[in-house]
């Protein structure tokens, strides 16, 4: 094997295979392989899957077939503790692959990140050893400094010096312009032991990894300094400074616009990612949102540039605003809404609460009616999501939990965070160019689960919209979009509505469907006039509904609003088989005759 080094500062990796197999170990090499990353050594012993799996690439397979007719890869010898073993290969010798995910497939037989796939023994990804790749053009970042250590570092001297700063008091002096994350985990740990946690540490990583790699030069920077929002451009490359106390010995320049923004008017994706507890954010998300607060925009474009060398600035076209479309005579004929009024006070409710919930009696038409609203305000049902909630619902069946997951190309089974509806719909709406487009999921049955188990801190953010939470099990900080809306329907009749507490009502606004007022009351009446049928169901219907004390176990119009009713014999079916038996548990234990009581030859006698 041709000799190269080792990579300076990096550590031996591992992969450990399926069902306890084996592992094989590796290490980084000076080198680069022919697609611009380094070279990657798998070590003598290493133990390889024999089987290749569809998904792996012709390279791969030739590179595994060569290895084994030249000997490097032999049968791996039985284990006699164990009755059933995968195939496995071992190496005779140290083999050099093109790249560490070149190194992952050979031993995985899949195609895999090798970044990723390969692991420190404390469990860290090769990926904090290499070198910042590809980003962005123009990234925007927070970066907070109202109160180091009790000093608000942007009032006294971001602002009037024009630069903005980490504070690094027992940091070494970096010699590196780029370092990796796995160096300035050696430099963290090293100087911050006993002065700060392993939470704190870790933190601390990931913003001096941003701050010194990701951040560059023409850059959009923000602070927040005595309830305003300073925007400006990063204009200077890293550098470390002695700093009083050691408050701002990590510094970049910056330019900052004379301007500022009270928090209060920003918009609230702003607003929501400002909420995140970091001292240094991403805010590249709300790119756009902070070039509208100033009007203008950075050229990414080389030629853009003028003769200072400097990119000129344009205007920033209007940003499309959130909205939901005016109420129309066709949707009311549509929904055969009586009062045109009550549609448009639906759509006002949506867009001051962001969250409603329809109740009444079963058979008002409060899931039909809320997905014929959210299809007509979000713009088509591809903006749409259904779940229905039910007694062993929980929070990672709605949002995020770890599940059993079957990898399609090994076929192993294993638990793996799971987005839910209510998480893919939120990834959905806040995808760029979806902003101003509104989506919406419709909860139905919403009061038959345990909703603070469901909810958990999602509560928070549904009262909140402008803030953002720690997620329980990813760790992201999250916020709901403020185009995400929220729809639940409440059968009034069933004896879990016990279960809506007053945080559940304080969040959401409540709308009554009842048979007994607009737009329900008349709404089979006015069916049946378009749809040409006999009158005699809607004048039965509100007879019954006359004879039942409790509003809450009214009769809706549903039930006869289909077409199996209108045929011979299908009016005393329907109420034989879907409407007595309800009335029938209403009573239960009162010993009232029903059919005697809202039998349909007792209601027809009654209007005689």
């Amino acid at each position: 094997m041709p000799q190269f080094d080792r990579l300076p500062g990096t550590p031996e990796f591992r992969i450990e295979l399926p069902k306890d197999s084996g592992e094989a170990r590796g290490h980084l090499l000076t080198e680069f392989g022919g697609n611009g990353t380094h070279k990657f050594c798998l070590r003598k012993g290493s133990t390889v899957t024999a089987e290749a799996w569809p998904g792996l690439g012709d390279h791969a397979r030739r590179f595994r077939a060569e290895l084994r007719a030249g000997g490097s890869l032999v049968d791996a010898p039985a284990d006699p503790n164990r009755t059933q073993t995968p195939p496995r290969w071992v190496t005779t010798r140290d083999t050099v692959c093109n790249s560490p995910s070149a190194a992952a497939a050979l031993v995985l037989g899949y195609d895999a990140s090798g970044p990723e796939s390969w692991r420190t023994v404390e469990g860290h990804p090769l990926a904090d050893y290499l070198s910042t790749s590809w980003r962005a053009p123009r990234k925007a970042w927070l970066v907070r400094g109202s109160n180091v250590s009790g000093r608000n570092l942007v009032r006294q001297l971001w602002l009037s010096e024009g630069f903005v700063s980490l504070a690094g008091a027992h940091l070494p002096p970096l010699k590196e312009t780029d370092p990796t994350k796995s160096a300035l985990r050696r430099f963290v740990e090293e100087g911050y032991e006993g002065a700060a946690s392993y939470n704190q540490k870790r933190g601390l990583v990931d913003e001096l990894h941003a701050f010194l790699t990701q951040m560059r030069v023409g850059d959009t920077v923000a602070t927040i300094g005595d309830g305003r929002l300073h925007v400006g451009r990063i204009t200077g490359d890293a550098v470390q400074t002695a700093s009083p106390g050691g408050l701002s010995n990590v510094r970049r320049s910056a330019s900052w616009q004379a301007g500022s923004h009270a928090y209060e008017e920003l918009p609230e994706e702003v607003q929501q990612k400002l909420s995140v507890q970091h001292d240094v954010v991403d805010l590249t998300g709300v790119l756009d949102a902070l070039d509208g607060l100033t009007g203008r925009a950075e050229r990414t474009d080389p030629a853009a540039a003028d003769g200072t060398g400097e990119h000129s600035a344009v205007e920033r076209p209007t940003q499309r605003e959130l909205s939901l479309p005016d109420v129309t005579g066709a949707l009311a004929a549509e929904l055969l809404v009586h009062d045109r009024a009550w549609l448009e006070e639906i759509r006002e409710l949506l867009l001051d609460e962001r969250q409603l919930v329809l109740y009444g009696p079963p058979g008002t038409g409060k899931t039909y009616l809320a997905m014929k609203l959210a299809e007509y305000f979000g713009g088509g049902p591809e903006q749409v999501k259904i779940v229905q909630f039910h007694p062993s619902y929980a929070y990672e069946d709605f949002f995020e939990g770890f599940r059993p997951v079957e990898d399609p190309e090994t076929r192993e089974v294993a638990f793996r965070l799971t987005a839910g509806p209510l998480r893919e719909l939120a990834d959905l709406a806040s995808r760029e160019g979806n902003r101003h487009v509104p989506h919406f999921l419709i909860i139905d049955e919403i009061n038959r689960a345990n909703l603070a188990k469901v909810f958990g801190e999602l509560y928070f953010l549904l009262e909140y919209r402008t803030r953002s939470v720690r997620l329980t099990y990813s760790g992201d900080d999250f916020a709901l979009p403020p185009n995400l809306f929220v729809i639940g329907t409440m059968n009034t009749a069933d004896r879990s509505i016990a279960l809506v507490d007053a945080a559940m009502r304080r969040r959401f606004a409540f709308v009554e469907l009842s048979p007994r007022t607009e737009p329900t009351a008349g709404l089979l009446a006015r069916w049946l006039e378009r749809e040409g049928g006999d009158p005699e169901p809607a004048r039965l219907l509100d007879a019954l509904n006359s004879r039942i004390d409790e509003a809450d176990f009214a009769i809706g119009p549903s039930y006869l609003m289909k077409p199996g009713v209108h045929r011979d014999g299908g009016l005393e079916r329907t109420w034989r088989t879907k409407i007595l038996p309800l009335l029938e548990e209403h009573h239960y234990g009162e010993g009232l005759d029903i059919t005697a009581r809202y039998g349909l030859d007792a209601l027809r006698e009654q209007r005689r």
